[in-house]
């Protein structure tokens, strides 16, 4: 099938090289341009553009689609279909609508549930048991169009966002290989909105650790926003994140160490426990963390090297 390809991160690598080792004629790569990154802050190549180059594919980097003369060059493709996966931008009505067979996208959640931008890290951080990869037509809503396929996954209890997202990305890519062999036979249905959850762009804000939360859910949150925000609190009036971090069964422990258990207090600091209590008498236990300035640490080289003392507090 003669494809356009948009994609933009390493997640999206895996279905473009599926898309290539299913012998479908890539007619071009649709990227977001290139971006300053490292210290001389020098241009870096999104990695969708690198493997699309090692190929010798055509690749396009548009600073703005809703142009004419964008529309007008995704139309020359004459493409069949268009495979969306991660992007980064909402298609024009146009766009839609010039590839003979519309635009597909593999979207990294069971739709109806966590449309929008960041479904993984919200369905970590909000619990679920299960997520998965949808195919599907896309419409001019934000990931309202017709499902194709879909397959399921249960979310790792230790599983963060990046490494759920790798292990998506290459069911995506199985997939969208299944998808396109099947397109003529396979019965779009319509999405249930009365089903529909929302996952929206993450804000600097969703990261910062409301210590008045049970463990849980603070511990989800951990998981579930990295690489960024990440979560974070400060101590000593400086940004502190958390990397790593296990809720604990904590009535004893709060009991035993003679505090009260407030939220955001250091309950217990020795060796490799560093333990924070946390609202609805529950409390942390942090085994690797960053304080500003400093590599990623365990928790007990952090009590160690700043002497933290029980009763201190994250704020």
């Amino acid at each position: 099938m003669r494809l356009i390809f948009m994609g933009t991160p390493e997640t999206a690598v895996p279905a473009l090289r599926r898309c290539v080792e299913d012998g479908h004629e890539i007619v071009a790569v649709w990227t977001q341009p290139d971006h300053p990154a490292g210290r001389g802050n020098k241009l870096k190549a999104p990695p969708v553009k690198e493997y699309a180059v090692a190929q010798g594919i055509p690749v396009q980097q548009p600073s703005k689609i809703k142009t004419d003369e964008a529309h007008a060059l995704f139309a020359s493709h004459a493409a069949d279909a268009a495979v969306v996966v991660a992007y980064g931008r909402i298609l024009p009505a146009t766009f839609l609508r010039a590839p003979r067979r519309g635009c597909i996208n593999v979207h990294f959640s069971l739709l109806p549930k966590y449309r929008g931008a960041a479904p993984v890290n919200w369905a970590i951080a909000r619990g679920e048991p299960q997520t998965g990869v949808t195919t599907m037509l896309m419409d001019e809503g934000l990931d309202t169009g017709p499902i194709l396929l879909q397959r399921a996954t249960p979310v790792g209890v230790e599983e963060t966002a990046p490494q759920l997202l790798e292990r998506l990305a290459g069911t995506g890519a199985q997939l969208l290989s299944e998808t396109m062999s099947r397109l003529d036979e396979i019965e779009p249905h319509p999405q249930r909105d009365d089903e529909a959850t929302l996952a929206p762009i993450l804000r600097r804000e969703d990261g910062r650790i409301d210590w008045s939360c049970d463990s849980s859910e603070i511990a989800r949150r951990v998981r579930g926003f990295q690489p960024w925000p990440n979560a974070y609190t400060s101590y000593n009036g400086r940004r502190f994140v958390v990397w790593r971090a296990v809720p604990l069964d904590t009535h004893a422990v709060l009991s035993g160490s003679g505090e009260t258990g407030e939220s955001a207090k250091v309950v217990e600091a020795q060796g490799d426990d560093l333990i924070i209590a946390c609202g609805e008498r529950t409390a942390l236990r942090l085994l690797e963390v960053q304080p500003e300035g400093k590599q990623r640490m365990s928790a007990r080289d952090f009590v160690n090297g700043m002497r933290v003392c029980v009763g201190e507090r994250m704020d």
